[in-house]
């Protein structure tokens, strides 16, 4: 199936004495570029994350984004620092000294000077908050390959009516070629029955005329590779995968033989086709860009 590199995924669960939120987002990307950011306690797992998206992720600019909630009532303790607290009093006891201060220290007023007391988190086991981030991450993941899926079934829809309306244009110019030819032969024939008159016209030289003028506008082998490129464009789609460059490939193929037509054109109505060709090649460019 085809996969659009722009997506969403989110998942929470609450495992144990955690609760976990991970939002993942992308938008297209030329290589795989991840960005985590998730709280300091679950730095360490940065790179587990990065495997677990590479499992369902090949290519896009990827946001990860996890949020961390301990519910246990142990998770923080209070701390008393007393050492911090005897260097306080110490030098609150010279101040009072050196001023001739009455020295009025009370428990309750220490108690609030920075760092004598503080919350620290207690070590959290390792093993069972990775459990609960994997099974966050996996969730998030899955979601977002299902958005991808969804977006990516609307851009092969798109893209396989796109292809059938460029097979149209090639069809018109295929057919309008041979009429290009004989419309200037009979040109030609006017312009010398004109100049000439009664005279007998010379076969021979229209036909070498219109020989080189044939050779020079012929566009059958540019028909034959865009008819070729197109069909192994609805091949691939159809295919599915990791198809993202291959069309990429494909459609700057199309993009040559188009601007070939475009050149060797003499016709008005050829030049409008090759030039509607060609704008329907670019939105095809364009949406390939958003396959993975």
């Amino acid at each position: 199936m085809i996969k659009s590199m722009t997506g969403f995924g989110r998942c929470e669960v609450t495992e144990g004495q955690w609760k976990m939120a991970a939002e993942i987002k992308a938008v297209n990307h030329r290589y795989m570029d991840v960005s985590v950011k998730m709280p300091k306690k679950l730095s360490i797992f940065e790179s587990s994350i990065r495997t677990v998206l590479k499992e369902y992720i090949g290519r896009g600019k990827v946001d990860v984004f996890v949020s961390c909630e301990d519910l246990s009532q142990t998770g923080c303790a209070l701390k008393y620092n007393g050492q911090l607290a005897g260097a306080y009093l110490g030098y609150l006891r010279k101040m009072a000294d050196d001023f001739g201060l009455e020295y009025d220290i009370r428990v309750s007023t220490l108690s609030r000077y920075p760092e004598v007391f503080t919350m620290e988190e207690e070590d959290t086991d390792e093993k069972e908050l990775w459990i609960a981030l994997e099974k966050t991450v996996r969730g998030a993941c899955e979601k977002f390959v299902e958005s991808r899926l969804l977006e990516g079934a609307h851009l092969k829809e798109d893209l396989l009516a796109k292809l059938d309306q460029m097979s149209g244009y090639v069809d018109y110019i295929e057919e309008r070629s041979p009429l290009i030819i004989a419309e200037y032969r009979g040109k030609i024939q006017t312009k010398i029955q004109d100049l000439l008159g009664d005279a007998q016209i010379d076969e021979n030289r229209i036909a070498t005329e219109v020989t080189l003028f044939a050779d020079k506008i012929c566009v059958d082998e540019e028909i034959v590779r865009l008819r070729s490129h197109i069909g192994g464009m609805k091949n691939v789609l159809l295919a599915g995968g990791s198809v993202g460059r291959k069309l990429d490939f494909i459609a700057q193929e199309m993009n040559r033989e188009a601007n070939t037509i475009l050149s060797k054109s003499s016709d008005l109505s050829v030049s409008d086709m090759g030039i509607n060709l060609k704008t329907e090649i670019e939105k095809v460019r364009e949406q390939i860009q958003n396959i993975e």
